[in-house]
């Protein structure tokens, strides 16, 4: 069944936050080097890629020299502004490494709502994809204040990449994240938790096994992740929930290796 994932042209990725720092919040530099490796070989495999990518507040909050993230919401805009302009650096940094060219796009959920918004970021997306160039979505946390303040709008951008994915026309959804997959029940808590492999269909049962945010850095658990299957789904996007630990799991879900949970487009 992974085999039909050699066949994608057009693939989303997200990855979040706790991916992308250490335990300490600090930016992973190793990571992200990895992530742009991962990235760039797949392009240049001849695949269009978005990458979704988190972290503005996190490496905000760490630049600014805050303990934790903060509670009071203009705090957490200064911090999303001061982290997405060193995001982006870091990430210019290790594409331009590989001579890969890439874009930032801001989105917040008012532009993927109104129709000529929409259609403006569409075209600029697929322009950039006739330059060959790998655009990186974030949510624009300086003034998207409702998906600051309630974070299951977006859930760590797991909802964002689906839509993303559906605006882009993608074939397929990975998101990575610090957990291998669906599990039967959640994992930290369950030795007895099973890794489910694939999921055709998103049934009252299946919703029953997702479980909150299990990190201190990320906003997204499970059950954001199962509304971004259920969008792409819907959308005619085959998803993938895969652990980012090893980073390159990407090229091997590419390869059509059965790593992490498989959710099956069921949409047109």
């Amino acid at each position: 069944m992974r085999d039909v994932v050699t066949q994608k042209k057009r693939v989303v990725v997200k990855i979040g936050s706790s991916s992308l720092t250490h335990p300490t919040g600090k930016i992973n530099l190793h990571k992200v080097e990895q992530l742009a490796v991962e990235l760039t070989d797949i392009k240049n495999r001849g695949l269009d890629v978005v990458l979704v990518s988190s972290g503005a507040i996190a490496v905000g909050t760490s630049a600014l020299g805050l303990e934790a993230k903060p509670e009071k919401l203009a705090c957490r805009q200064a911090a999303a502004a001061v982290g997405q302009a060193a995001l982006m650096q870091i990430y210019e940094k290790f594409f331009s490494e590989y001579r890969q060219r890439i874009a930032q796009i801001l989105l917040t959920k008012s532009i993927m709502d109104a129709e000529i918004r929409r259609r403006n970021a569409q075209n600029t997306i697929h322009e950039l994809f006739s330059y060959n160039v790998i655009p990186i979505v974030n949510e624009n946390d300086t003034i998207a204040t409702d998906e600051i303040e309630v974070y299951d709008e977006f859930g760590d951008n797991d909802t964002l990449s689906a839509l993303v994915a559906e605006l882009v026309g993608a074939d397929i959804l990975i998101l990575l994240s610090d957990i291998d997959g669906l599990y039967t029940s959640d994992p930290n808590t369950d030795p007895d938790a099973k890794l489910i492999y694939y999921v055709d269909e998103i049934t009252p049962d299946i919703e029953k096994m997702a479980s909150g945010a299990v990190t201190k850095v990320g906003t997204g658990g499970m059950r954001t992740k199962l509304r971004a299957a259920q969008i792409a789904s819907d959308a005619g996007i085959d998803m993938i929930i895969a652990n980012a630990s090893p980073l390159d799991n990407i090229g091997k879900i590419m390869d059509g290796e059965e790593i992490g949970t498989f959710f099956k487009a069921r949409g047109k």
